[in-house]
């Protein structure tokens, strides 16, 4: 399923739904009509646990839905899938190669492999959804930059968990953006870098893993200004998703709605020569295979 979380107006509450033939189907709605309590919410529907996806996708199976629960998805707003996640989102850096040999070149870091995850977070004020903007505070960074990378979202409680069961608590995966101000690493940390306000663009769905055959087969890629900037897929990982799942488990409990952003390929503007900044003006698009793209807009503040 193609599990978003969408608006009616401005004035409206954000509501759950699922895209169905150009169609946004509420949640809700449908469960109400069709005599099954479901929740408005991504965050209700995974803390459900499987059974309510498998229950949601029953009723989708159906199909004629009731009326005034589907509205064609260009009325509707679509906003981050997880507006207001409850936890940091966990962002990993240096899990492409090539990337990490731009970066050492670049930003200072080591030119050897890491034999670990680089584990570091983005707190939940980071997010943003599709169409909305990044914001430039030119008094705060001069070195803004891009990074497009597979999201995965834990849909069950996992602590120390095997990389063989790792992907067994995958809820689904999206897309995101780990907007960094590189002029802005504090001693070796990240966190104020990469986690200021707008810094994590998110959507413009959750897809859940039937629909994904191989997450390690995706195709990602990032453009601004029409032009683009990054071109890879999920295979040249050096960790992998389970890999990752189950590092980070070894020592924090993951839990259902928590995001890890697996980290980007080359071709960052940091990396660049001469190296290259987002600037208000600029709009930001980016997808993965299979999910879908995010456009944002770079916006002074």
């Amino acid at each position: 399923m193609r599990l978003v979380t969408y608006r009616r107006h401005v004035e409206a509450a954000a509501r759950l739904g699922f895209v169905e033939d150009e169609l946004v189907v509420d949640v809700e709605a449908l469960g109400a009509a069709r005599g099954l309590p479901l929740p408005s919410t991504m965050l209700g529907l995974i803390d459900l646990g499987p059974v309510a996806l498998e229950a949601l996708r029953s009723l989708a199976g159906a199909g004629a839905w009731p009326v005034a629960s589907a509205i064609p998805v260009e009325e509707v707003r679509l906003l981050a899938p997880i507006p207001r996640p409850r936890k940091n989102i966990f962002g990993i850096g240096l899990n492409y190669v090539e990337h990490v040999e731009e970066s050492a070149r670049t930003l200072d870091t080591s030119k050897d492999l890491p034999k670990q995850p680089i584990i570091f977070s983005k707190p939940p004020t980071c997010v943003i959804g599709p169409g909305d903007a990044i914001e430039h505070d030119g008094a705060v960074t001069q070195q803004l930059d891009w990074e497009v990378e597979l999201a995965v979202i834990i849909g069950r409680r996992a602590k120390k968990v095997t990389e063989a069961d790792a992907l067994r608590h995958v809820f689904g995966y999206s897309v995101m953006v780990d907007v960094s101000a590189r002029d802005n690493r504090r001693a070796g940390q990240w966190i104020y870098s990469k986690g200021m306000d707008t810094y994590a663009p998110f959507g413009p769905c959750i897809v859940t893993p039937d629909e994904v055959e191989d997450p390690q087969a995706l195709d990602l890629w990032l453009t601004v200004n029409g032009v683009e900037k990054q071109l890879s897929n999920t295979r040249h990982m050096l960790f992998k998703i389970p890999t990752l799942i189950a590092d980070i488990s070894r020592g924090m409990t993951l839990e259902p709605g928590d995001i890890i952003a697996t980290g980007t390929p080359e071709g960052v503007g940091a990396g660049r020569n001469p190296q290259e900044w987002l600037h208000p003006g600029d709009v930001v698009e980016c997808g993965v295979e299979g999910i879908g793209t995010l456009r944002n807009p770079v916006v002074a503040v």
